[in-house]
């Protein structure tokens, strides 16, 4: 497992970012790689955006969001985290994702935010007043692998839509994404 950065700036790899915490990217999931028209409607409003995925969810949702760090691993210039997001009235996980950012991109007081791992990034973000782009990469139909089905509390097999994404601060490449939202957001 490793937490070196995506050796070509401005791109995101499925498969260096799933690398980073799964030896075998199929105990999360197996990923197809889709087209937007080819998403359901409620999931392609829940993912084909360039905006940050914190507010999208709760927006859905109508509800707040709070994270969970599953794990994490960071060096001086890199940090990793894989994450559920929860609504906060019910508790139910609505997203999985994986983050990889490159610290020396993001401000100090930020950083620290974003080590402390009690909130959402984009939630951090906004209210740090980074500047930002979000830019997304891929969509992915996902079935979901034993992983990512105890995470989400489904079958083994459950399909379900996800994406990659790259976040811009101050007009540099600082925040690589995976995001994969729960089965039946419809």
């Amino acid at each position: 497992m490793t937490h070196t950065i995506h050796p070509r700036p401005g791109e995101v790899s499925l498969e260096s970012l799933l690398a980073i915490f799964y030896t075998d990217a199929l105990e999360l999931g197996r990923f197809e790689h889709r087209q937007s028209e080819r998403i359901p409607e409620s999931y392609r409003r829940l993912l084909s955006h360039s905006s940050h995925m914190t507010v999208t969810v709760e927006s859905f949702y109508k509800d707040r969001v709070e994270v969970r760090v599953l794990r994490s691993q960071s060096s001086d210039l890199v940090y990793c985290r894989e994450i559920l997001l929860s609504t906060q009235a019910t508790g139910k996980v609505v997203q999985y994702g994986i983050v990889r950012l490159k610290l020396d991109l993001i401000s100090q007081p930020a950083r620290s935010e974003i080590l402390s791992e009690s909130k959402p990034l984009g939630r951090v973000l906004i209210e740090r007043e980074i500047l930002r782009e979000v830019q997304l990469f891929d969509l992915y139909k996902v079935s979901c692998g034993p992983r990512l089905a105890e995470f989400f509390g489904v079958q083994q097999g459950a399909c379900t839509f996800g994406r990659t994404a790259l976040i811009y601060c101050d007009r540099e490449p600082a925040i690589e994404l995976l995001e994969i939202v729960a089965p039946n957001s419809a």
